[in-house]
């Protein structure tokens, strides 16, 4: 019986770390660190689905809403790059924020690893999600959910590549208190990463996972 024990604990061993191996092999740090091979051309439907702290939700992506958006964003859900990273932004009425990888190395690659604007061809209202951007073709991995009908950002050129499909009031229900304090020192955020955002801001939810999932899935 000791013997059909420990062989039994020996397999149960090798799975969890198993397990445990897939989900670090999930971020893939040769891509992230080097963002000229996130070339992956996105399909013209995908969805993904983010598991965080709250629960789970998940996105539909159109790639003929905003081609240059969907590839990137379908490139980094492949390749991890959403995995631990922090809501830090998130502004009741508005949207939420998020896309600041918690590992310095790789956002400091990121946030230089700009790509081409898209012309919007939907609306940013509730539930749409858009490339934060900081001026003509400088969107990196920064996305924002809107909460609300925030259509004045069309004119401005924020294109929706996406919209929440399932879990919207998962969304709605993430931290909220810091509002817009935690978005004032980016430039900590990208050189400490989550280090300190769990120190500053430790009530923060995050995304445990992001993965990219049939389109059919319900």
């Amino acid at each position: 019986m000791r013997l059909k024990g420990l062989a039994l604990m020996t397999i149960v061993a090798m799975f969890v770390a198993a397990a445990a191996g897939s989900a670090v092999a999930q971020v893939n740090m040769e891509k992230l660190l080097n963002p000229a091979s996130l070339n992956e051309q996105a399909p013209d439907k995908y969805k993904v689905k983010f598991d965080t702290s709250k629960g789970e939700f998940i996105v539909e992506v159109t790639r003929d809403w905003a081609p240059n958006g969907a590839d990137r964003f379908y490139n980094l859900v492949k390749n991890g790059f959403y995995d631990n990273c922090k809501f830090f932004r998130n502004m009741e009425g508005f949207m939420v924020q998020f896309g600041i990888n918690g590992n310095p190395k790789i956002s400091n690659v990121m946030m230089r690893a700009r790509i081409k604007d898209d012309t919007p061809k939907h609306s940013n209202t509730r539930g749409f999600i858009t490339f934060a951007m900081a001026g003509p073709d400088t969107r990196t991995s920064q996305v924002f959910i809107n909460f609300g009908d925030n259509s004045r950002l069309d004119s401005q050129g924020f294109a929706p590549f996406g919209k929440v499909a399932k879990g919207m009031s998962i969304v709605e229900s993430l931290y909220n208190q810091y509002g817009n304090k935690p978005s004032e020192s980016q430039a900590q955020i990208q050189t400490e990463g989550n280090a300190f955002l769990e120190k500053s801001f430790p009530k923060l939810d995050f995304i445990k996972t992001a993965t990219i999932v049939p389109a059919d899935e319900k």
